[in-house]
């Protein structure tokens, strides 16, 4: 499987992720934002970082990219897309994902570990992964995601919420929503669910020894459904 990962200014998960890819198997390629097309792959990622130190919106400018035009064929040909972090926050200015993510809560940078519930598995992202809970990373200040309420209906009725924070017993409450996202949002999907942008960064728990390994189970099982 090929993988490309684009680069912006201001990017800083691109290697973790590049590293993440290949050890479990993809032949990663790094591909500089202003670029204009995208050599033959199989999932592309929007690694996190903070594009364009983050002025104006958070991915505002990365979403104006010359690269992004290629990455949007790409998605509407049913190709995957994958938005960490930073990258979430380019699909939604892009718009191939609905809403946006705002400032969190009580307007603080968020660096630690959560806990994620998987609500949908009918996709190549989570269908057959192990575990339903996933113990992973996140680190931002504007992961707050949030929608109008007719976005977010038509999100329930699509089944478009992909993960949620939660608590290591599954619970969804606002004690386990780091950031005052609504409905406890961690990442959502298009439509067709080819598009996932998420918050938590599986990247960084990949390795039992240093992190930890649910972000294994990701990796893993989304390189066997993409076979």
């Amino acid at each position: 499987m090929k993988s490309s990962v684009i680069i912006f200014p201001g990017s800083n998960c691109d290697r973790d992720m590049d590293v993440a890819l290949k050890k479990f198997g993809f032949s990663n390629q790094m591909i500089w934002h202003n670029d204009k097309s995208i050599p033959k792959s199989d999932l592309i990622v929007l690694p996190g970082g903070f594009s364009y130190g983050d002025y104006l919106r958070c991915g505002s400018i990365a979403s104006k990219s010359n690269i992004i035009k290629s990455v949007i064929d790409f998605a509407n040909s049913g190709g995957l897309v994958l938005g960490i972090c930073n990258g979430f926050q380019i699909l939604t200015e892009a718009a191939l994902l609905p809403g946006i993510l705002q400032q969190n809560k009580y307007l603080n940078f968020i660096c630690e570990n959560v806990y994620v519930k998987i609500k949908d598995k009918k996709n190549k992202y989570f269908n057959n992964i192990k575990k339903d809970i996933l113990e992973l990373n996140i680190a931002h200040n504007e992961g707050n995601y949030f929608c109008s309420n007719d976005e977010l209906q038509q999100i329930k009725e699509n089944e478009q919420i992909a993960v949620t924070y939660c608590n290591s017993q599954g619970e969804e409450n606002e004690g386990s929503n780091p950031n005052g996202a609504m409905n406890n949002i961690a990442g959502i999907f298009n439509k067709e669910k080819n598009i996932l942008g998420m918050m938590p960064h599986p990247e960084r728990m990949i390795d039992k020894f240093l992190s930890g390994e649910d972000g294994s189970l990701f990796f893993q099982n989304l390189i066997n459904n993409m076979k």
